[in-house]
């Protein structure tokens, strides 16, 4: 486990590159048409809480320095376009990411793992 060290007045900071992985699991979710990252957010904060930790995980987070290279598996909806929704999960990753943690985010990289199909609503008639 890496972890990112800042050296302030008052003592040090580090933060791991789980806590990363986490924030960023919850800013690909945050877009709307991504079904899955962190194979359920809740579930991997959960197991950090307890000291476990997954045996496929979802993110990987790469810490060298100040700077973090942010690799992540999610499924998306089927019917949205691709690369528009890749796009945002960066966007988002990347701005949640660096301003949660004072990281600098080099690059996220999204590999599109599956596709699901929307859960239709049913409607009730009276």
């Amino acid at each position: 486990m890496e972890d990112f060290n800042k050296n302030e007045n008052i003592g040090v900071v580090k933060i791991s590159d789980e806590v990363v992985s986490v924030i960023a699991g919850i800013a690909a979710q945050e877009i709307e048409g991504v079904i899955d990252a962190q194979n359920g957010v809740a579930g991997n904060i959960t197991n950090i809480f307890k000291g476990k930790k997954g045996t496929a995980k979802a993110t990987k987070v790469t810490l060298v320095e100040d700077k973090a290279i942010i690799d992540m598996n999610v499924a998306v909806e089927y019917g949205k376009k691709i690369m528009d929704l890749v796009s945002q999960v960066q966007e988002n990753v990347k701005k949640t990411v660096e301003a949660m943690t004072g990281l600098q985010v080099e690059s996220v990289n999204i590999f599109v793992q599956n596709i699901y199909l929307p859960k239709k609503e049913e409607s009730e008639t009276v």
